[in-house]
C-alpha cells in the first residue's frame, strides 16, 4: 500500500510553471493597463494631443489583448487543476493517511507480516520514500493555493479589464473630438467633389477608382513638402492596425473570390494609423467596401484601406507616420472570457482590406508590411 500511495503522489502533481506563467501574464497585463491609464491622464495636457491619445489607445489595445490572453490561460489552468484534484480525491486521502502513519520521527513504526526482517526492509523503504512523499505533498499544497490565487486573480483582473474598456472608449471619444478640431495639417491639393462623385459613379472596382484618382487633382500647392522616401522601409512597414492576416493576396475566400490585397482580422473599435508619412488621396464611403482610406506615401504608389467605420482627416492633407486615420467598427466585448485563442479569429470580428498599388499594378502587401506576427 505504501509503494502504491507513493506512485499515486508521483503522478498526482506536475510542475507549477503553467499556472505561474498564466498568473504572471495576467499581472503583466494589469501593469500595462495601469500605465495606459496614466498615459490617458497625461494626454489631456500633451502638446500634441492627437499623438498622445493615439499612443494611449494603442497601449490600451495591447494591454487588453494581453489581459484577455492571461485571463483565458488562467481560467483554463484553474479548471485543469480543479478537475485533476477532484478526480484524485481518493488518492489524496490515501497519501495523507500514509504520511500521517509514517510520522517524521519514527519511520520504522510499522509491523510487517514477514516479521522483523520485513519490518526492517519496509522501514528502509519508508525512510527513502518519506522525503519524496513530503515533497509531493508540499507541491500538492502549493497547487491548491495556486487554484485559489488564480481564482482571485481572475476576479481582480476582470475588474481591471472592464474599467480599462471604459477608459479606452473615453479615449476614442476624446480622439474623435481632437481630430475634428485639428487644423494644423498642410494640404497638398484641394478635392474636386464633383469630379470625385463622377469617378465613384463610373467605376465598378476598387482598383479602377484608385487608378482614376490621379486625374482629379486640382489646386496643387507645390510649396507643401511631399512625404520622404520610403525605400528603406519597404518590407518593414508596420501594419496599419493590430491584427492578424486572415487571407493573403489572391487567396480565395469562401465564395471563391480572389482579391489583390490582404484581409486583416482586427478587434472591434481598433484604431487604424498611417504606416508611413503620406498624402490622403481619398477618404469616405465607396461602393460596398464601407469607408475607404487611400494614402499616397510617394508618387505612383497607393495604400488602399477598406472596411473602416470611422475615418479621420481631409483629402489632400499630408500626415505623418502613425497618424490616426480611423477606427474599425463593431461593438467591443466586455470582460467575458473565452477559451478560443486569438489565432482562431474569435476575438477579431472586424476585417480591414489592404491593397498596395504601384503604377496602378497591385503589389503583394506581404512584401511591404510586417505580416509575420500579430501587428
Amino acid at each position: 500500500m505504501i509503494l502504491r500511495a507513493a506512485l499515486f503522489v508521483l503522478a498526482l502533481v506536475g510542475p507549477a510553471a503553467a499556472q505561474g506563467d498564466a498568473a504572471a501574464q495576467a499581472r503583466a497585463a494589469v501593469t500595462m493597463l495601469e500605465e495606459a491609464a496614466v498615459q490617458l491622464e497625461e494626454a489631456g495636457g500633451a502638446r500634441d494631443r492627437v499623438q498622445a491619445l493615439t499612443q494611449t489607445i494603442q497601449a490600451f489595445e495591447t494591454g487588453l489583448a494581453a489581459m484577455r490572453t492571461g485571463l483565458r490561460q488562467a481560467a483554463i489552468r484553474e479548471a485543469q487543476l480543479s478537475a485533476r484534484l477532484d478526480a484524485r480525491d481518493g488518492e489524496v486521502g490515501q497519501l495523507l493517511a500514509v504520511l500521517q502513519s509514517i510520522g517524521t520521527d519514527s519511520p520504522t513504526a510499522f509491523l510487517h507480516p514477514d516479521g522483523p526482517t520485513g519490518t526492517a526492509r519496509a522501514g528502509l523503504l519508508l525512510a527513502e520514500l518519506t522525503p519524496a512523499l513530503n515533497q509531493r505533498a508540499e507541491q500538492l499544497r502549493r497547487d491548491l493555493e495556486d487554484v485559489q490565487t488564480l481564482r482571485s486573480l481572475q476576479t481582480n483582473a476582470e475588474a481591471r479589464l472592464r474599467s480599462s474598456l471604459t477608459a479606452v472608449q473615453n479615449a476614442r471619444t476624446t480622439l474623435n473630438q481632437a481630430m475634428a478640431e485639428r487644423t494644423d495639417l498642410p494640404k497638398r491639393f484641394t478635392e474636386d467633389p464633383v469630379s470625385t462623385a463622377i469617378l465613384i459613379a463610373s467605376t465598378e472596382t476598387l482598383g479602377g477608382f484608385a487608378s482614376g484618382l490621379s486625374q482629379i487633382v486640382t489646386g496643387e500647392d507645390l510649396s507643401v513638402e511631399v512625404p520622404v522616401s520610403i525605400e528603406g522601409q519597404i518590407g518593414a512597414l508596420p501594419l496599419p492596425v493590430q491584427s492578424i492576416v486572415l487571407r493573403s493576396m489572391n487567396e480565395a475566400d469562401a465564395a471563391g473570390v480572389r482579391r489583390p490585397g490582404v484581409l486583416l482580422a482586427t478587434r472591434p473599435r481598433a484604431i487604424v494609423t498611417s504606416p508611413t508619412a503620406a498624402t490622403i488621396r481619398y477618404q469616405g464611403p465607396l461602393m460596398d467596401f464601407g469607408n475607404v482610406m487611400i494614402l499616397e506615401p510617394r508618387a505612383d504608389t497607393l495604400f488602399v484601406l477598406a472596411g473602416l467605420e470611422t475615418v479621420y482627416g481631409e483629402i489632400g492633407q499630408v500626415i505623418a507616420a502613425g497618424t490616426p486615420i480611423g477606427l474599425m467598427g463593431g461593438a467591443e466585448a466586455g470582460g467575458e472570457l473565452s477559451t478560443d485563442g486569438d489565432e482562431t479569429g474569435a476575438a477579431r470580428s472586424e476585417t480591414l482590406y489592404v491593397e498596395v498599388r504601384q503604377d496602378n499594378v497591385p503589389q503583394d502587401p506581404a512584401s511591404w508590411f510586417r505580416t509575420d506576427k500579430d501587428g
